[in-house]
């Protein structure tokens, strides 16, 4: 066997990589080496302190115990300017050049989304969607669209400063900036920005200095009319953790959520990454892939890459009969998990009721929206048709269930606590 090295430039890309491509990097270099190759990811620390824009000049993701090194603060005072002419606006905005607006798929489950982050690259700062806060559940293009909005504001006005920034990285310049008394210059950077980007903002959790200094750059960002956009996993009322003047301030703006892409959604972004790979699949073997995965982006991407791995390696054409045998494992085990008796003992024990009472004829509220719940479940997370989850909820019509969709689905968007019932109980399903 043979080992390969690759650098990445910061811990985003690292990670980035090592979740979506590292397999199918392993697969292409053993298949050209023609012996397994074994593949190390690390950080190239010497170019990320050198060339790094922000406070955190020394990779990512580090904890307090890790030291900067000691020209750190030096770095940081030449970094505020941002007048290094010799490298690119790209290394400076730690933005992912290829998440733009043109290459996202858009359908029912995110065009509020995204037609508010349009507004928000178009005018920056200068509407009233600021903050932008954008949630939803883990893989459903949160961080796509965040990037999208710095592209298209990067593009188009070039002599702002635009910064995305991982929660997680944020806490690191926080640290880093506690150890050397660097405070002054860690203020100074961040406040001027034009354009913040901060991912997954459920990591403050717990994190008070980080949310102390983070409510007082809003705070500095929002007086001066610079553009804030926040994405985080769920509804901000819901964060645990979370200072209550953060999460008010967090409501100043526009809050949107991306939800889990409808079957048709579903199939488009599957087609879009076959096409991104040279490979035109077939309608029955997407629609296949999307009627069995429902969860989110990513598991759609993994399971596509399954399937094309499965096809160079035993050297056939992607059909549906490859697609089953493939996926077999993948999807078996998704349709063990995802019973409806499973889904029914999850709702009633999420609401203190029998299980019972979901398959009873009883009317009252407190039974009425865990049954529409549990229903709304079994729709988008089973491949039950409505006639089949009627008959298990105690032989039911299928005009029941599909008014109980319908019910669950508008009053996601207006009723806070349902829509954070409904996101726990998916994440608990979905292990």
């Amino acid at each position: 066997s043979r080992g390969l090295r690759l650098l990445a430039p910061n811990g985003f890309i690292l990670k980035w990589v090592k979740e979506r491509y590292l397999t199918r990097i392993e697969e292409l270099a053993s298949e050209h080496f023609s012996v397994p190759v074994n593949i190390a990811l690390a950080l190239a620390e010497r170019v990320a302190a050198a060339g790094d824009s922000s406070p955190a000049v020394q990779g990512s993701r580090s904890t307090p115990s890790e030291s900067a090194p000691s020209s750190a603060q030096e770095v940081m005072a030449r970094n505020v300017s941002l007048v290094d002419k010799g490298r690119s606006a790209y290394e400076k905005t730690r933005l992912i050049q290829t998440f733009t607006f043109d290459n996202l798929i858009v359908g029912k489950a995110n065009d509020l989304a995204r037609a508010a982050s349009r507004q928000v690259s178009i005018n920056p700062g200068e509407t009233t969607y600021n903050p932008l806060f954008i949630y939803g559940g883990a893989g459903l293009g949160k961080t796509h669209l965040v990037h999208a909005i710095g592209n298209h504001i990067l593009d188009n006005y070039p002599d702002k400063i635009v910064r995305y920034v991982h929660a997680e990285d944020y806490y690191s310049d926080v640290v880093r900036a506690y150890q050397q008394k660097s405070f002054d210059v860690f203020k100074r950077y961040y406040r001027s920005l034009d354009v913040l980007l901060l991912d997954d903002v459920q990591f403050f959790n717990g994190k008070n200095r980080t949310q102390e200094e983070f409510f007082f750059v809003f705070n500095a960002l929002s007086e001066t009319r610079k553009q804030i956009v926040i994405s985080c996993d769920t509804y901000p009322k819901n964060i645990s953790g979370l200072e209550d003047r953060l999460i008010t301030r967090f409501d100043w703006g526009l809050t949107v959520q991306i939800e889990p892409p409808e079957t048709e959604m579903r199939v488009a972004i599957l087609k879009k990454k076959a096409e991104v790979d040279g490979v035109a699949l077939d309608d029955e073997v997407a629609f296949y892939i999307a009627k069995n995965l429902r969860s989110n982006v990513r598991e759609l991407e993994g399971a596509l890459k399954k399937v094309l791995a499965y096809s160079a390696f035993h050297g056939q054409q992607i059909a549906l009969d490859l697609a089953k045998e493939a996926l077999k494992d993948v999807i078996g085990s998704v349709n063990r998990q995802l019973t409806v008796d499973n889904i029914q003992k999850t709702v009633a024990d999420y609401f203190k009721i029998k299980v019972g009472d979901l398959f009873s004829k009883k009317r009252t509220r407190e039974i009425v929206r865990p049954r529409q719940i549990a229903m709304w479940l079994t729709k988008n997370l089973t491949t039950l048709s409505y006639p089949a989850i009627g008959t298990a909820f105690g032989g039911r019509d299928h005009t029941t269930v599909l008014h109980a969709v319908r019910t669950i689905d508008s009053l996601r968007s207006r009723d806070n606590d349902l829509n954070h019932a409904v996101h726990v109980l998916e994440q608990v399903l979905k292990g």
